[in-house]
This record gives C-alpha cells, structure tokens and sequence, in this order.
C-alpha cells in the first residue's frame, strides 16, 4: 500500500479541493483528527458513516418562504420554513440509507398553512408511497432514510413548548368589596356592614399566561327611616388558566334597625352584617354568618348580634374577628398584611350605629358603618387585589392601570383597585 504524508491539502487553483471520484471510500483510522480551517466548509456529496453524524441535520439559517412556494431539500440540512404568506411544498432529496432532514415552523404557522413533503421518485415517507405534510403549530421535525421499505422516517419531532418558561412563585391578596351599613330609625341603630372577603394565596406560574383580574365594589348606604338592609359588597377574584382561581366574597349588609319589635338581622356574607337595634329595646337580631360561600381558610367572621337593649346595632364582621355585639360599636377587626412592602390592615367589619355613618376604606374592603336615629349608614369600602413577584420575572404586561412598585424587596408589586389583567 503506497502512503502520501503532507502537512496541508490545498487546491492548485480555486477554492475547492476534491478527494477521489464517484464510489472511492476515505478512511480516517482510530484516534486520527481530521481538522478543517475557520472559515472553510466540507461539502458531503457523498455517504458520511461512523462520524456520529447520521441522524442530524447542519441547519440553515436563510428561511424558507412562500416565495417561491417551493424549495428542493439537501441531504444533510436542516431548514426554517415560514408559511405566513401561504403553503410551502418541500421536494425531498433522493434517498441513500442514513441521510437526514430537518425542518421547524419558523413562525408558528404550520397549523393554518402546513409544509408538505414531496417524495422523490419511488421514495417512501413512513413506509407510504404518498406525500406528508407537517401541519402542528411550532413543530420541527426530523427524517431520516432507512431502506426502501420505509423510506424517511421521522425520528423526532419537538415542539417549541418543549423549551420550558421557568416557573416563580405570584403572590396574591384579594379582598372583596364590604357591606354598607343599615338604614335607622328615630331612637334605633342600625348594624354595620361585614368586612369583604379576605383571602391570599401563592402560586407557581409560568410566562405568557393572562390573569384576569376582577375587583368587588363595596355596598351602599341606606337613609333612615327606610327599613333596608345595607347594601352587600360585591366579590373581587383573580382567574387563569394556569392557577387555581380565588374568590373572595362581597361583605354582607349591616341589618336595619326598627321602632318596635326585632331588629333585621345582617346578611351572609365574607364576613356578615351586623344586627339591627330596636327602639322598643328588642333584642335577638343575629349577625349574618361569615365565610359565605365557604372556602379554606375562612375568608372572613359572622356579624354581631343584639343582645341588649338601648337601641343600637351590632358591628359588622371582619377578616380577623366577629362583630361586637349590640350595645357596642365595635366591628370585627381586620387582617394585617405587608405584601406592598408595609404592613395594612385590610378587611374590618364596620362598627354599629354610632350617630352619623362612616364610609369603609376603599382598596381595604372595609365595611361600612351603621347610622345612630335619623342618619344615613356609611357605603362598604370597595375591595383591591395585589400581586407580587419577583423583579426579574414581571412581564410589563397589564391592563387596568394598577399601581405598579418595583424594587419592593426585590419584587414588583401590582395593586388593582379597578377590572384589569397582568400576563405572565
């Protein structure tokens, strides 16, 4: 066997180098390095074995486009194929055992315009003699030629998806809107509206995912002399299709109180209106009941009822107790949180009548106060969600116009107090 041993194989003239003709083999022994310099390229025209490379393809980085609707593949090549402007059909090179293409949906686009492959001669795809087509949204697939049995089999076809977002943790407060308080009477009292419901949660998320956000008003005040309940709070949530939704209930109305006879009773709410008082000094209205619908842990306290005489109503509930009973004005206390970077007191049962009404704090859910004779009850406070993640993970993308703070112990801080939405 003669040997040749240069250090350098460079063209005589040109740029290209050809080793051997049409069927000679290239052997590169056992720890042998073959070297090729930067910037210069290896045409394979003919069959590469034992390089590992059987089963990839050398992508392509010019996309293929509509224009024109068609393109022949390359042994050995991998293609981005953008079908936004129309259908593309892709003629499939000859098949020789273990040569390989590739192709992926540039633009996301292979669903509504599909890439079809066209088989060369008497070539099968998938043991079929009839073309495929590539038609899955994101998809990139790759073919490999076995014999001609089969012909190009797919040997992997991943999806974009694959690539996962990193997953972080989305911190949540909502608070439902609370309950006004009720209407008095000369002599009588009414209850003070339950706290809105309150309630926190934290969850995985990951990017592009849109969070609905709703926020709950709180409920009206009532004149004196009309015999109605205060207004219910209406219910502030956060839904997705990514996390468990979270509901928080609107306060219920402080009861309305009466000349004779027995106060109204509060209404059901996150947390309950308290009992109306009676001028006859009549005792037995009940708070209503707290927790309303149910969740875990409770959203919110029952109201107060009167158990005493003297007129006056009973405080609403709250987040983090029951309402004072009559004879008292106290409501049930709140929730302190400090997912905003300080710590507030959200959720507080409005107090029983107490003279003039006051209003619930609005973005707390408070309640709203109930009136001593001859006065209007305060309105419920309305609710507010708040998010909170880390800086790095927030995406810019809201609706709604909430109140954005970054740098909140590292985290951004997204408060609603109004309808709107944060993707992920």
């Amino acid at each position: 066997m003669s040997e040749v041993k240069v250090n350098k194989i460079s063209p005589r003239s040109g740029t290209g180098v050809q080793l051997g003709d049409s069927g000679d083999t290239f052997t590169l022994p056992s720890g042998g390095t073959l070297t090729v310099a930067s910037g210069a390229t290896i045409n394979n025209q003919g069959t590469a074995t034992n390089f590992g490379a059987t089963g990839s393809a050398s992508w392509t980085t010019t996309v293929k486009t509509h224009s024109p609707s068609s393109f022949t593949a390359v042994a050995g090549e991998g293609y981005f194929v953008n079908t936004t402007g129309g259908a593309v059909s892709v003629n499939l090179p000859a098949g020789t055992a273990g040569a390989v293409v590739a192709f992926k949906d540039y633009a996301g686009t292979f669903d509504t315009n599909a890439l079809t492959l066209v088989q060369n001669g008497s070539d099968k795809i998938g043991g079929s003699a009839l073309n495929k087509q590539l038609n899955t949204k994101g998809i990139a697939a790759t073919l490999i030629f076995i014999d001609s049995t089969q012909g190009w089999l797919v040997t992997d076809d991943g999806l974009q998806s694959t690539a996962g977002a990193v997953p972080y943790s989305l911190e949540f407060l909502v608070v439902g809107g609370g309950g006004g308080g009720g209407s008095s009477r000369a002599g009588a009292g009414s209850g003070g509206g339950g706290a809105g419901g309150y309630r926190t949660s934290t969850q995985s998320v990951t990017t592009g995912n849109t969070i609905t956000v709703t926020v709950g008003g709180g409920g009206t005040d009532k004149a004196h002399s009309q015999s109605q309940n205060g207004g219910d709070g209406t219910s502030s949530s956060v839904s997705g299709s990514e996390i468990t939704d979270i509901t928080s209930a609107g306060g219920g109305g402080g009861g309305y109180a009466v000349n004779s006879g027995q106060g109204s009773g509060g209404v059901a709410g996150g947390s309950g209106g308290g009992g109306g008082g009676s001028n006859s000094g009549t005792t037995g209205a009940t708070g209503g009941a707290g927790n309303t619908p149910s969740t875990t842990p409770s959203q919110g306290n029952k109201g107060g009822d009167v158990t005493s005489g003297g007129g006056y109503g009973a405080g609403g509930g709250g987040s983090g107790g029951v309402g004072t009973n009559g004879s008292a004005t106290g409501g049930g206390a709140g929730t302190s949180n400090s997912i905003t970077g300080s710590a507030v007191t959200y959720a507080v049962g409005g107090d029983g009548a107490s003279g003039s009404g006051t209003d619930g704090t609005d973005g707390r859910g408070n309640g709203g106060s109930g009136a001593g004779q001859e006065n209007t009850s305060g309105t419920g406070g309305d609710g507010v969600v708040i998010l909170s993640m880390p800086d790095a993970s927030y995406s810019g993308t809201t609706t709604g116009s909430p109140t954005v703070a970054t740098g909140v112990s590292g985290k951004t801080v997204l408060t609603f107090t109004g309808n709107g939405s944060y993707t992920t």
